[in-house]
């Protein structure tokens, strides 16, 4: 008689952290339930209590080490927030300049290392070959352009923030750099060659986006997740530091807008039993709503990026996916933008005579509350410090993007799995469509990534207690 089986990943490779996947089948092989589950517990929020508020923005970049620049600019905005500051323009411009740095930097690991092996070798390729050593392999000069853009991010972040991978130097009320002639040559250099290939890497990531749909139409026609989204927007465009949160139903329909000092009106933690993440949900009058945030997010939220190229792209963004679009794979091509974006904008700051002015206001706590955002990477980031009169943390509460998109990550599962394991039964694709539909939101689970190791992974198969098949590699 059949039974009940339950499917395992564990663990989830080529995504920062640790997880394991889970998909329990009923007696006729269709699918009950799935859903990724964190293995982890840091417990940042407690370590914070007791420091000195002004240390918070160079501990909490120890979170993780590969979005550190986006904790350490959201502790930055909060504490400003707190000492009811505002930086000069100068800082500002800077600030804004290495997280453009920044964002270049991780779109690239993401598309290029972490999702790249997927899009350019196929998802039914040997997994013995789907890494980075088989890109560089199958396609070496796309290799060559793609590693160079993701270095170039980090050399401007490493310039203004001081460290590559824990930035310094943005500190309460401003930044501690000083922008010389000699800098700004480099920096001038560097966005340069980033624009230089951006007509060579473009089209062959749109390419490779479009072969994957044609070779996997499912992944087009069933990995469509309708949702409510939330993005940081100014002046209609998107925008990563500063900004208006707004909320859009799934017909992209603008539902709230409210400033990062009001996110506890609306956003709403809670815990699942069965994962150590906890979910948060969006509540509109009086209804939970799941959300997507990131870079997909943000460009459904918005109307523009205010930039020649990028909005170019982003036309043709719609027109391909809709708008808005809900396609869990056109995340990948959003990322893409967004760091076209990023170059374009970096070149406008460093044509801005403002950034070469003050950098810094005095900044002195007195007690109160200090919540600040950014656009990380892969979403909305908020953190909210309460802080008393001698400048030291009393409480701290910090809400990531794969919190948010926890819902909407756990729904795509479930559609890989109909569409690749289920519908078409295959040991290769039970370890790669999985997989592929959560590294398109790029999770973000601990300090560390295993992009570039390559970890064991099984499968098991069971039926009731019994283990009827276990698949290795």
């Amino acid at each position: 008689m059949p039974m009940k089986r339950t499917l395992k990943i564990d663990p989830v490779t080529r995504i920062e952290g640790h997880a394991k996947v889970f998909i329990n089948l009923d007696e006729a092989g269709a699918l009950e339930s799935a859903g990724l589950v964190v293995n982890e517990l840091r417990g940042f929020e407690k370590i914070l209590i007791g420091m000195e508020a002004d240390r918070m923005p160079h501990v909490t970049a120890r979170i993780c080490g590969v979005c550190p620049t986006a904790h350490h600019l959201a502790a930055c905005n909060a504490l400003d927030h707190a000492a009811g500051v505002t930086p000069p323009p100068a800082a500002l411009l800077l600030r804004e300049l290495m997280y453009l740095g920044h964002i270049i930097h991780s779109h690239s690991l993401s598309i290029f290392v972490l999702q790249g092996p997927d899009l350019v070798l196929g998802l039914d390729a040997d997994p013995a070959i789907r890494n980075i050593v088989g890109i560089v392999q199958a396609n070496p000069e796309l290799a060559k352009l793609a590693l160079g853009l993701r270095s170039i991010g980090q050399k401007i972040n490493e310039m203004v923030g001081g460290r590559g991978t824990h930035p310094v130097t943005s500190v309460a009320g401003g930044i501690a750099f000083v922008l010389d002639k000699e800098k700004l040559k480099a920096l001038k250099e560097w966005v340069d060659e980033a624009r230089g290939v951006l007509p060579q890497v473009v089209p062959a990531v749109k390419g490779l986006l479009m072969r994957a749909l044609e070779k996997h139409p499912e992944m087009g026609e069933k990995w469509i997740v309708s949702s409510f989204g939330m993005g940081t927007v100014q002046d209609e465009a998107v925008s990563l530091i500063s900004g208006k949160l707004r909320v859009i139903d799934e017909t992209g329909a603008t539902r709230l807008e409210f400033g990062i000092e009001e996110y506890d009106r609306y956003l709403r933690e809670s815990v699942v039993d069965w994962s150590y993440m906890k979910k948060v949900q969006v509540e509109l009058d009086g209804e939970l709503h799941d959300y997507r945030v990131g870079p997909m997010a943000r460009m459904n939220a918005a109307r523009r990026f205010g930039t020649e190229m990028a909005d170019a792209e982003y036309a043709e963004f719609a027109r391909l996916g809709g708008a808005p679009c809900h396609a869990t794979v056109f995340q990948t091509y959003a990322k893409l933008i967004e760091i076209v974006w990023a170059i374009e904008r970096a070149g406008e700051i460093l044509r801005d005579k403002a950034i070469r002015g003050e950098t810094r206001v005095p900044v002195r706590f007195q007690g109160g509350r200090g919540v600040g955002h950014v656009e990380a990477p892969r979403g909305t980031l908020i953190h909210d410090y309460q802080i008393d009169e001698r400048g030291i943390v009393r409480a701290a509460n910090l809400i990531v993007a794969t919190q948010q998109n926890y819902s909407l990550i756990n729904r795509s599962i479930e559609q890989s799995a109909q569409s690749h394991v289920i519908d078409r039964p295959d040991d290769r694709a039970l370890m790669n469509a999985v997989e592929f539909s959560i590294r398109c939101y790029d999770p973000c689970l601990s300090c560390a990534t295993h992009a570039l190791g390559r970890m064991p992974l099984e499968v098991a198969v069971r039926r009731g207690a019994e283990t009827v098949k276990t698949l290795w590699r």
